[in-house]
C-alpha cells in the first residue's frame, strides 16, 4: 500500500511535547514516520502513513493529551 502524508494542526509546541506523544504515534499501527513542526505557528504534525486514517491519528494525539485538527 502506499504512503500518504496526513498533516494536522496541533498544541504539540515543544520538545518535552514530543516526547510525550512519541510512544503513542510510534505505537500506532500503519504510521510510518511522523514528525512537528513545533516552529510553525500551528504547530504542524505531519504522519507518513500506509495504512492509518486521520481519525485515528486523531484518537491517538488526543489520547496522549493533546489538541489535534485535521488541515
Amino acid at each position: 500500500m502506499e504512503n500518504k502524508e496526513l498533516k494536522f494542526k496541533t498544541n504539540i509546541n515543544c520538545s518535552g511535547c514530543v516526547a510525550a506523544v512519541k510512544p503513542h504515534l510510534d505505537q500506532a499501527t500503519g504510521v510510518d514516520h511522523w514528525k512537528v513542526d513545533t516552529v510553525h505557528k500551528d504547530k504542524i504534525l505531519t504522519v507518513n502513513a500506509a495504512d492509518i486514517s486521520a481519525d485515528k491519528v486523531i484518537k491517538t494525539v488526543e489520547n496522549a493529551g493533546y489538541k489535534i485538527e485535521a488541515i
